[in-house]
């Protein structure tokens, strides 16, 4: 890699694991509104999905606006909206339920409803990174795959990092000033972005002076649908899946590992801790590993070829989660670092894919397409594992989100034979 590349990855990784910290620390978030506020994993679920949908849903404007403007600007505007949601995050639920005490004004908690408020601004203001950070990677990256792979793990970072960051500060703070501690790092950063000098468009193949992006809306739908007659739409198909198997299964998961016998919560310095939020933050560290094998796979194995393997094996491990998490502590830390491992393989591979599927000039849009399929669409399994939980059990929720994977995994067979 040449200093430009090293630049672009260094800019796009710490923007990506910011992303991460503030996305992977709401679950950990849950389970304290849970136990505050009158609501069940239902309604809290859809709540989160609410936010997390935005996250998906702005992806496909952001990758016009990546097209049109440039990923640079956008990606420091992504992360100073995170800081000041969270800041909003911190203050709002406080300040809705004192407003509102006692007014029959709505049928779930004022505070319920503010914390959705700050999701769906955080949602909004991240969802422009993905289509922004992953053009600027395969337009400006002389080594697409390492590329890939070193943001996915910078993202990986940020999944365990959050977590991890927000279980401590929660042994000494409030929730709420976790929340404001948490929006500082995001302010900090948006302005060093701006300083960084990178060349965003150094690899690509195109005349960088001709402008193919849609101006109208009639472009859009045409260069639309010239990335979805492609191969894109199986691969389209496959980021759903891994979308709603992503939030389906992270995003009550430190509530079911706190449920296991193993998990007791411990008493540290005369504060509470949670044994199971600690394996959680771990689970998510293994995917940094994943992340990099991932990347790497992508220069030996045809797209369809990993998105099967890849998936197949996430299916296998939701199948088998549950009967050896409940065997004790050493079976349960093995099949949690082999789902972090598994889960993390699968997003280099589909990026990649993306890149292998459609035309440089509709990159940008191509990404935001991918991440309204993988947060957008994805969103939706929070609110069908909150729905599980609180109307089924534990098993029907596995069991569930393997058969997610393994249409996925159906789809990269077709990949194969394409």
């Amino acid at each position: 890699m040449d200093g430009n590349d090293r630049r672009i990855v260094g800019l796009a990784g710490t923007a990506h694991a910011l992303v991460h910290t503030y996305e992977l620390s709401v679950p950990i978030l849950v389970g304290i509104w849970l136990a505050e506020f009158a609501t069940t994993p239902a309604e809290l679920g859809i709540v989160v999905a609410v936010g997390m949908a935005l996250f998906g849903i702005g992806a496909l404007p952001g990758g016009v606006l990546a097209d049109r403007y440039g990923s640079k600007k956008l990606i420091a505007l992504c992360l100073a909206g995170m800081g000041g949601s969270f800041l909003v995050l911190s203050v709002a639920p406080a300040a809705a339920a004192s407003a509102l005490d006692g007014l029959p004004v709505l049928s779930t908690s004022p505070a319920v409803v503010a914390i959705a408020v700050a999701l769906v601004l955080w949602g909004a203001a991240a969802s422009v990174y993905h289509p922004a950070g992953l053009a600027l990677i395969s337009k400006g990256v002389s080594e697409q795959g390492r590329g890939f792979a070193l943001h996915g793990m910078a993202g990986n970072i940020g999944i365990a990092a959050g977590p991890l960051a927000t279980t401590i500060m929660l042994a000494f703070m409030g929730w709420e000033t976790v929340a404001a501690v948490l929006a500082v790092p995001a302010f900090v950063v948006a302005g060093a972005v701006l300083f960084v000098d990178v060349d965003e468009s150094s690899h690509t193949e195109s005349d960088p002076d001709e402008d193919d992006t849609p101006d109208t809306i009639g472009e859009f739908l045409d260069v639309s649908a010239m990335v979805v007659k492609s191969a894109f739409a199986f691969v389209f198909v496959v980021v759903m899946m891994n979308g709603l198997y992503y939030r389906g299964v992270l995003t009550f998961l430190p509530e079911l590992l706190a449920g296991l016998e193993t998990f007791q919560p411990i008493e540290i310095a005369g504060e509470a801790q949670e044994p199971a939020n600690y394996v959680y933050s771990g689970l998510l560290a293994v995917g940094i590993a994943g992340q990099y094998v991932g990347g790497r796979l992508t220069d030996y194995l045809s797209p369809g070829k990993g998105i099967a393997y890849a998936f197949g094996s996430l299916a296998v491990l939701a199948v088998i989660f549950l009967p050896l998490a409940s065997m004790g502590a050493a079976p349960l830390l093995a099949v949690s670092a082999v789902l972090g491992f598994a889960m993390f393989v699968v997003q280099p591979i589909y990026q990649a894919a993306v890149a292998e599927y459609t035309p440089e000039a509709a990159r940008g849009l191509s990404y935001g397409y991918t991440y309204l399929g993988n947060f957008g669409v994805g969103a939706l399994g929070a609110g069908l594992a909150g729905a599980i939980l609180t109307y089924s059990n534990q098993t029907v929720l596995f069991l569930v989100f393997a058969l997610i994977a393994g249409v996925a995994s159906g789809i990269g067979v077709l990949l194969i034979r394409r």
